[in-house]
């Protein structure tokens, strides 16, 4: 089960994390080798302990842990290095990213986000856009949500009034949470270690819905 709450955003500003790929190797007699992957997706990791600077953080996370029941519930993340569909230091706007053209009939689009780089082109689901922070944009025109557009914030799925015409470019900007739950049942904090610099391992894993 998914709990609709963010982790609190001040704890994981100072974590460490990114994402994850897997790839399969096979070395070849010849000296060559074959490179594959059984993933379409990546799948991110962070740890919530390096972001704890007081002992009332650690109050506040073992609070957040007991209430997702360690690993059972999932929650929001919010990732500094990237939670919105243009560059960290910008403003989303309507336009930032292309989700698709329309065909007259298709009413429903996903949120994605496009990583580019060289010949290289990869185009990630958001699945936990912020509550108020989605713009849609038709044909180069802004929609308005809850007039032209309906946004579900669970799944990152826009759901226009009418189908975009045929052609018509699907654009949207917005910021993201990453859905994730603790990669453990357990915490080990010592409050003497804390005070002396050292950090609780808090891991924590993407979930894919």
């Amino acid at each position: 089960m998914f709990h609709d709450i963010r982790f609190p955003a001040t704890l994981s500003f100072g974590s460490v994390g990114g994402p994850e790929r897997r790839t399969e190797i096979v070395a070849l007699t010849n000296g060559y080798e074959e490179r594959n992957t059984p993933w379409a997706h990546s799948r991110r990791h962070y740890d919530a302990g390096l972001g704890l600077r007081a002992l009332d953080d650690i109050e506040a996370l073992i609070a957040f842990f007991e209430a997702r029941c360690g690993q059972l519930h999932g929650f929001r993340w919010k990732d500094w290095a990237d939670y919105k569909s243009c560059a960290p230091s910008g403003t989303p706007e309507y336009s930032d990213q292309l989700l698709g053209h329309g065909d007259s009939a298709t009413t429903t689009f996903q949120l994605v986000k496009a990583y580019a780089s060289g010949p290289g082109r990869y185009l990630r689901p958001i699945r936990k856009p912020v509550r108020g922070s989605v713009l849609v944009g038709l044909g180069g025109e802004e929609q308005r949500e809850g007039l032209e557009f309906e946004i579900d914030y669970t799944s990152g799925i826009i759901t226009f009034a009418t189908a975009p015409g045929r052609g018509a470019e699907i654009t949207a900007g917005f910021e993201f949470d990453v859905p994730v739950r603790f990669a453990t049942d357990r915490i080990a904090v010592s409050v003497a270690s804390f005070q002396a610099g050292e950090m609780p391992q808090v891991p924590v894993i993407e979930v894919r819905e």
